[in-house]
């Protein structure tokens, strides 16, 4: 008469009239029983008798938290309180009943609610958690950051091992729930613990790039917050945070992020490239043009951010600006690809012969650099003279033997001048400096 399990297999048995008598007798023989009762409550039909059997069950066992959940879950809102406010002083140490009776209370009440819980389980984290997002909740964000510091320091104090994983996981369910600030205070209270001094930005990044991964965006917005603050000048981590916005972020966020980045890496290239981008897809060209020239007064000499201005104006048809910053730009970082740019512009304009007085300048200065080359054999056949062109060609490709198109543009030149023989003991030539093109024996073959 005392198995829970003989008379639970004997109520299976039997249809619900029955089994209901047969629950009866059980409930006489084992009162203390948490089984049977719910057992006895699931066969009754009626939500009242239902009730009924829950309160009986727990005057028997009245600190059995299964019972009570039970039991709250078949009422409303005020009588669950009521019902809760009995059983967390029945069962002082259920986290899931101080909880359930905070969610109920208003915010004074469940303020008091909590902190008789925090008096009865000093261990547990999501009591402070949930006292947190509740300050958070009515408005009182400068109270979730001490919440959580007093938190780490008293779960500590009472032996319990703080845990980074289990944090950030809090920190996650945070930020799902809706509590932006105390997600962003968890992951500043955790982010250095236990992590060794040379180890912090690897493991940040690491820590960032999880929290990413599970869409807990504002998590990872706080670890970038966090590591930025510890390494202003590491361009690897802005970078990072950039493109971290960029692919999750709004324009807005990602401009202000930049905006911070080049005040404490001016000589980056690429944060001021991407500012300055940013601004032109959405359409503001003067502001692009005001971030360019910033960075042009951090990198004077740079030719990344001389092209960008080009590329801005050239694109936005304000030719005559492009040709300006081109002259400049050869004044002040004379590279291969800004001369190069600068014909190509005067080329696109239709303006040939400035286009080639500007390659020559180049190739005087710049004569292995191949494309230069190409450009002006290529503007020389346009403007109908293939000798030019030819001689070009063929100057080329003893200054830049390895430059295959120049071999295959030299090859095409002989083909459209009648030339067959020439064309394929250039092409021979050719793959005797460069054995293994592909594209050369190709040509071959298309010329038999």
């Amino acid at each position: 008469p005392k198995s829970e399990d003989l008379w639970l297999e004997a109520a299976r048995l039997q249809p619900p009239d029955t089994a209901r008598g047969v629950i009866a007798q059980a409930v006489r023989h084992i009162p203390t029983s948490v089984r049977i009762w719910i057992k006895a409550a699931d066969l009754e039909i009626e939500t009242k008798a239902k009730r009924k059997v829950y309160r009986k069950a727990l005057e028997h066992i009245p600190n059995s938290v299964r019972l009570w959940k039970a039991a709250v879950e078949l009422e409303d809102p005020e009588d669950a309180r009521i019902l809760l406010s009995r059983a967390v002083e029945c069962c002082p140490t259920s986290v899931d009943l101080w909880l359930a009776l905070a969610r109920l209370e208003t915010y004074e009440n469940a303020r008091k609610v909590l902190n008789k819980a925090r008096e009865n389980i000093p261990t547990d984290r999501q009591i402070w958690t949930t006292a947190a997002k509740l300050e958070e909740a009515n408005g009182n964000n400068h109270m979730v950051e001490k919440i959580i510091e007093r938190a780490i320091t008293s779960l500590s104090a009472n032996g319990v091992e703080i845990n980074r994983e289990h944090w950030f996981k809090e920190a996650i369910e945070a930020e799902k729930s809706g509590s932006v600030i105390c997600c962003q205070s968890l992951v500043k209270a955790i982010i250095g613990h236990g992590v060794e001094e040379e180890d912090r930005k690897h493991t940040w990044m690491e820590d960032a790039d999880a929290c990413a991964t599970q869409g807990a965006y504002e998590c990872a917005r706080a670890v970038y917050a966090h590591a930025l603050a510890v390494f202003p000048s590491k361009k690897s981590i802005w970078l990072r945070a950039a493109y971290f916005e960029k692919n999750h972020g709004t324009r807005e966020s990602l401009e202000a992020l930049l905006q911070k980045a080049v005040a404490h890496c001016p000589k980056s290239e690429v944060l001021w490239l991407m500012g300055a981008k940013s601004k032109w897809m959405a359409g503001d060209v003067p502001a692009a043009r005001g971030i360019l020239s910033l960075a042009f007064q951090a990198n004077p000499n740079s030719e990344e951010i001389w092209l960008a201005a080009v590329k801005l104006e050239s694109e936005n048809s304000e030719y005559e600006r492009a040709r300006r910053l081109l002259a400049k730009a050869r004044a002040s970082a004379p590279t291969p690809r800004v001369m190069m740019k600068s014909a190509k512009l005067e080329w696109c304009l239709e303006n040939l012969e400035l286009a080639l007085h500007l390659l020559e300048e180049a190739i005087k200065v710049f004569p292995n650099y191949a494309k230069l080359w190409m450009m002006k054999g290529q503007i020389e056949e346009q403007q109908g003279k293939p000798e030019k062109a030819w001689d070009t060609y063929n100057t080329a490709i003893k200054k830049c033997p390895t430059a295959v198109p120049l071999w295959l543009m030299l090859c095409s030149l002989e083909e459209k001048r009648g030339y067959l023989t020439k064309a394929r003991s250039v092409l021979e030539k050719g793959r005797l400096k460069n054995s293994n093109c592909a594209q050369l024996w190709l040509e071959a073959i298309r010329v038999e």
